[in-house]
């Protein structure tokens, strides 16, 4: 899904056009699109990553009501721990979303700015 943040330099240079070609192509527009499709990408992974975060949330509270209920099953605990560890994976993932996300609007506007200038809630 990092696949439009994996290639930004890319997308630049192929949206912003040489000396020789700007008239033939409205790099306004260009930026523009490129900028949408960013958000978009953006948007979509902090939802799916938000999503999981929220349904592993549930099953820790889930697992750690059985074992606060008195169920002390080794199975239960080690299913616990799990969660947990996918709780912090998930968690550590929106911080590491949220660099990917700056790294990519700073170099996004390096390029664009000249030629559209969004509003960017960073």
């Amino acid at each position: 899904m990092r696949l439009i943040d994996d290639k930004i330099i890319y997308m630049l240079n192929t949206t912003i056009p040489t000396e020789s070609f700007k008239g033939q192509v409205d790099t306004n527009v260009q930026c523009k699109d490129l900028f949408h499709q960013i958000e978009s990408e953006h948007t979509q992974r902090r939802q799916a990553i938000t999503k999981c975060l929220n349904v592993t949330k549930e099953k820790v509270m889930q697992l750690k009501t059985l074992r606060d209920n008195g169920d002390e099953n080794p199975t239960l605990i080690k299913n616990l721990r799990k969660e947990q560890t996918t709780l912090r994976l998930l968690q550590s993932e929106l911080n590491i979303e949220e660099v990917v996300r700056k790294r990519t609007i700073q170099v996004y506007y390096e390029r664009c700015r000249g030629f559209y200038k969004p509003h960017i809630n960073t």
